[in-house]
């Protein structure tokens, strides 16, 4: 047993250490923790990677989830957002197919089940991080940490932070990835297992299987691939044993037996080296031709830090936005959904107070640096080293280190090195309790806050149910995000409440006077209240803002067709079809503008390339069918109606209209029948 698990004597009693009964108590307490989410809705950004993606439906074929995006667009699209993450697609699809349609209960319950499994795997993750390896004779690896490896899944399990993830179904990219993440760390553990950790042996199958387990992270949460860069830590930190303050004492004092240092001789030890670089280099390059194109173009309102003029105002902000994910991990209270556009303002000048916590982050991080590489106790160097691993290196894809992210401050990215933060917590708790009396004290700290963070989890869970709560409680700890105001007038709106969605908009647009689908979808509500000359402005500013806005500039068509301003109307329907050609609502609109200008011909026309796009638009076939009748072609109107019913059978207003037509015709016995439907 090691010196911090009989540090924490006092924290985890011994009843709960027998490893099948510490993985049931942490398994059952995550689950207690977002159980209430089971019956959620499809919230934020489940929209558009569930309900609107193509690759769920049994139509679409299976190899389509191998070139598409994680939201369904091509990855040869300038517009994708290049998130490749085919395996986390292909289980929605599996949970769609199973469910038998968009029911979110069978969602959530697997990714609840999901965390559950990940804080099981959690706790021999986390007795290899804190008791090192050491095998039976039988092959069987030693748990020399149980109180430190339970007390460090159960901070896991627990963690606020982690709602996005379990109770957010597009979370389960983050739970995949870290599912496979562990199992890859796990799999090169048992490299060493039959070999005894003998100097510079090891089992090459466990390596490379490791490495594979690495790309299926990749393949369902991009930061999988890091798993490479801990494994490397772990190997030359642990298995080789490098102390750095050894080898600069030797280099400073000009040493001779550095050229025997163990580490620099050991060739088992660079041929792993050799292996997972070489395996890392392979998967990134493979992830590079698949993406098809460059990175995704992503705008100020993401991520304005990165559009910041000047290097040393991006790095500053950089750091503050590094000290905001610390104090999440830290302080998980205050939590969003969004923390883009305007959420957290740009820090200009040094002036500002905030510098002051990116200054303490790395106050922080280099005493526990230094601390991990110069500390005599080759213990306490593990550990914090490991801990400092796990928590930094999954977290550098999301750094804006070596590219541009889409985001400011993402929970979702913290699930991975959350892990490092309580391995870290749990050894400041055991140090905590080796230099005071009061471990009674230190006990009930410990016990306080598993039960706060339980406690907030549920809570938080809750506001995950249903976009209204969620929306409403991003209002008190980001009132500067615009896209939280306008995420709260789009609810309302959907539940007919036009005079309370108008005021929030209005602030979206205040906050962000360059939100076009704020301004869209205001102008909408405006246009339907009569209010059409603020409409109009509105969507002709929108336009300005972002030219090729399709939705935008059909909208002011119709205000301007309201308006009797028909060339300027025309104009703009022609100019939505340009940016969108596929846009079936846009040609029914311009098909009621020529109708209104009597040019029936060109009516029809644009009617019918509505059905032709969309060929369950009832409005259209319907509006072909009056018309046809209104100008006397009844002959067509009523070949029409029946193409039309072939599409959609069940449709009352096309009976009704072609009723009308067999009427007029004196097919009298056709008409009673399609009424009697």
């Amino acid at each position: 047993m090691t010196e911090l698990d009989a540090d924490l004597d006092h924290i985890i009693p011994s009843s709960v250490l027998p490893p099948s009964w510490a993985k049931l108590v942490v398994g059952f307490v995550s689950l207690v923790c977002f159980a209430r989410s089971y019956d959620g809705d499809f919230v934020f950004d489940d929209s558009e990677a569930i309900i609107n993606n193509k690759d769920l439906r049994a139509d679409t074929p299976l190899g389509d989830l191998w070139h598409h995006d994680f939201w369904g667009s091509r990855l040869s699209s300038n517009t994708s957002h290049k998130s490749y993450r085919p395996l986390t697609v292909l289980t929605f699809r599996i949970n769609y197919y199973l469910s038998g349609g968009f029911h979110p209960m069978s969602f959530h319950v697997i990714n609840i089940l999901l965390h559950g499994g990940i804080s099981v795997l959690m706790v021999d993750v986390f007795s290899v991080l804190f008791g090192g390896l050491q095998y039976t004779s039988k092959g069987r690896r030693l748990n020399l940490a149980p109180r430190s490896s339970l007390l460090a899944a159960l901070l896991f399990a627990v963690h606020p932070v982690h709602t996005e993830c379990v109770a957010g179904v597009v979370g389960r990219a983050d739970l995949l990835g870290a599912l496979f993440f562990l199992l890859s760390f796990l799999g090169y553990c048992k490299a060493f297992r039959e070999t005894g950790n003998k100097e510079g042996t090891h089992s090459t199958f466990w390596v490379l299987l490791s490495i594979l387990l690495g790309a299926v992270a990749m393949l369902c949460k991009e930061q999988g691939i890091t798993v490479l860069g801990l494994n490397a830590v772990f190997d030359i930190f642990v298995i080789g044993k490098l102390n750095v303050l050894e080898m600069v004492q030797k280099v400073l004092h000009k040493d001779k037996s550095l050229e025997n240092t163990g580490i620099l001789r050991n060739g088992g030890l660079l041929f792993r080296m050799t292996l997972l670089a070489s395996g890392g280099a392979g998967v990134l390059y493979m992830r590079w031709k698949i993406m098809g194109t460059g990175p995704p173009a992503f705008t100020e309102v993401d991520n304005p830090a990165s559009f910041a003029d000047g290097m040393l105002v991006r790095a500053i902000n950089y750091n503050y936005y590094y000290s905001l994910n610390a104090w999440l991990l830290l302080c998980p209270w205050w939590l969003c959904f969004d923390w883009s556009m305007g959420c957290i303002p740009l820090i200009k000048s040094a002036g500002d107070w905030r510098v002051t916590a990116p200054v303490a982050l790395w106050l922080c991080l280099i005493g526990l640096i230094c601390q991990a590489l110069c500390s005599e106790d080759s213990h306490r160097r593990r550990i914090l080293t490991l801990g400092l691993g796990f928590l930094i290196i999954p977290f550098l894809p999301a750094s804006n280190l070596f590219f541009r992210v889409g985001f400011v401050v993402a929970e979702r990215v913290l699930y991975l090195p959350s892990a490092g933060y309580c391995m870290l917590l749990t050894f400041g708790f055991g140090a905590l309790s080796k230099h005071t009396k009061k471990k009674k004290l230190v006990a009930a700290v410990v016990l306080g806050i598993l039960f706060i963070n339980m406690l907030r989890c549920i809570i938080r869970s809750g506001e995950w149910r249903n976009e209204e709560q969620l929306f409403r409680s991003a209002l008190s700890v980001c009132p500067l995000n615009a896209k939280v105001h306008y995420n709260v007038g789009k609810n309302l709106a959907d539940k007919g409440n036009q005079t309370a969605a108008i005021r929030y908009y209005r602030e979206a647009v205040r906050l962000n006077p360059k939100y076009v689908h704020a301004m869209n979808n205001l102008g909408n509500i405006l246009k339907e209240r009569n209010e059409l000359q603020e409409a109009e402005e509105l969507l002709s500013l929108a336009v300005q803002i972002q030219p090729d806005f399709a939705a935008a500039w059909m909208n002011l068509g119709i205000v301007q067709n309201s308006l009797k301003r028909f060339e300027a109307a025309e104009q703009s329907y022609r100019t939505a079809i340009k940016h969108r050609r596929k846009y079936p609502d846009c040609y029914y609109n311009l098909g009621r503008l020529y109708a209104d200008l009597n040019r029936h011909v060109d009516a029809l026309n644009a009617w019918r390339n509505a059905t032709v796009l969309k060929p369950e638009h009832s409005l259209a076939w319907n509006n072909m069918i009056i018309l046809l009748d209104n100008t006397g072609n009844l002959a067509q109107a009523e070949a029409v109606g029946r193409e039309a019913l072939e599409l959609i059978p069940n449709d009352h207003s096309l009976m009704f209209s072609l009723a009308n037509v067999l009427g007029k015709s004196q097919k009298y016995k056709l008409n009673g029948l399609l009424m009697d439907c």
